[in-house]
């Protein structure tokens, strides 16, 4: 396993989110996170990345113990997360967003080298470098805020709800990207979303949370036997 952790309790300040959470995550695989609005499914992203405290639990992430890392050193370590909203850094330039996402890197040809890569991952942003990332539209600012989150060539890519705010017709896009990512680089891939019949297509396996806990581990195909899903969603 890759990325492994034991949430008994994580939440803000004295409230409570999740509960009683085990998740493990085999290299290269992606793993979806789904369930109802307030489940828990960001919070847990945010455990994962020493965000939101896990004071009684453990994370295991590659080998070693993160649970009490700062999220820039687990950034470090191998991991990446790309929060809600596609944030990008609307005053700079498309080049100049990839290049603080390669702030760690500090031979310059590397950095050239990587957003060159990258460019055949995303084509969409090579007409569009020297452009303001703010000028930019909804699907280009997802690709560009997944590509400079890649610029550290991360084992593990944490995405919190990628479709968000997407028009329809990007969203098919959108996970044709993500899987494109997990194949071509072996990223290992942790995905929260909300359009559940599409990322489902993409998974390997997928958590269903309810009220901060665990209700369902196992493969796409299994949940959607009978009504598991409808009981995850409408009990």
């Amino acid at each position: 396993m890759i990325l492994s952790a034991n949430i008994p309790q994580a939440g803000y300040g004295k409230k409570v989110v999740l509960t009683d959470i085990k998740v493990q995550v085999g290299e290269a695989e992606v793993v979806a996170f789904i369930g109802p609005n307030g489940a828990g499914k960001s919070t847990l992203l945010k455990a994962l990345m020493g965000i939101v405290a896990n004071p009684l639990g453990t994370v295991s992430f590659n080998g070693a113990d993160i649970t009490k890392k700062r999220p820039e050193q687990i950034v470090q370590a191998g991991m990446s997360f790309v929060p809600q909203g596609n944030r990008v850094f609307t005053e700079l330039s498309v080049f100049e967003n990839l290049e603080m996402g390669g702030y760690l890197i500090k031979e310059e040809g590397v950095v050239k080298e990587r957003i060159e890569s990258l460019l055949h991952l995303f084509p969409d942003l090579k007409d569009r470098l020297k452009l303001d990332a703010g000028k930019l539209s909804g699907g280009e600012k997802q690709q560009l805020a997944l590509a400079r989150a890649l610029m550290l060539k991360p084992k593990v890519l944490l995405l919190d709800e990628p479709s968000l705010g997407l028009a329809p017709a990007l969203v098919k896009k959108s996970f044709e990207i993500i899987k494109d990512i997990n194949a071509r680089l072996g990223t290992t891939i942790l995905i929260v979303e909300q359009k559940v019949r599409e990322v489902l297509k993409i998974s390997n396996r997928v958590y269903a949370l309810r009220m901060g806990q665990i209700v369902f581990e196992g493969t796409p195909a299994k949940l959607q036997e009978g009504d598991t899903l409808k009981k995850i969603f409408l009990t």
